[in-house]
């Protein structure tokens, strides 16, 4: 009898503890899909961009692009030295500054623009029937323009990014454009100056 009770004894115990295993691994087996998607979107999150950092990314490339061509027409058909001096700096530093984001954005799995967007394009389209005095009025009013827009976007994102080499990027090339504003206004400012010295 003891050999039988002891037997049972021992069948019993074996029978819980196997019922307690099989408790836990399912409980970790369903514990595990959480981490698992919860690594899955934090791998994907980093290989990516956020949202917001995507768009700061495609804006600013799209505007680079159309800085360049503008800054190659400027070269070609300003009358001023300095508006050609400054339509080169734009096709020197913006071509930089656009090597720079495409490299960022295939690090992020972003795909940028290969040309300006269509507001660009017009305005390439209008600036090319101009010549002289008048293109380099009408080309400065456009970098100071474009370069008001740029100078408030890059700074929001070198401020607010989430992404942070999307953020360093912006920050980074920030003073770049702030160079640019001023120049642009001083470019404005001449061609206004010239005008009125010409009616006169």
């Amino acid at each position: 009898m003891r050999k039988t009770s002891l037997a049972l004894g021992i069948a019993a115990g074996m029978s819980l503890a196997a019922s307690a295993a099989i408790t836990q691994a399912d409980a970790a087996h369903s514990s595990a899909k959480p981490a698992t998607n919860s690594a899955k979107a934090a791998a994907a999150q980093s290989a990516g961009a956020p949202a917001a950092d995507h768009t700061f990314m495609t804006k600013a490339a799209g505007d680079g692009l159309a800085e360049v061509q503008l800054g190659q027409l400027a070269t070609q058909k300003a009358s001023s030295s300095d508006v050609k001096s400054f339509g080169q700096m734009m096709v020197d530093d913006h071509g930089k500054a656009n090597q720079e984001l495409m490299s960022l954005a295939g690090q992020k799995g972003v795909t940028l623009p290969t040309e300006p967007p269509a507001p660009h394009k017009a305005t390439y389209d209008r600036l090319s029937k101009l010549s002289g005095a008048e293109f380099d009025r009408a080309y400065a009013a456009e970098m100071v323009k474009d370069h008001e827009k740029a100078v408030s976007m890059f700074r929001q994102e070198s401020t607010s990014g989430r992404d942070a080499d999307a953020k360093g990027w912006a920050a980074k090339t920030l003073p770049t454009l702030e160079t640019h504003l001023t120049r642009a206004r001083a470019l404005a400012g001449n061609s206004g100056s010239a005008d009125a010295g010409h009616k006169h």
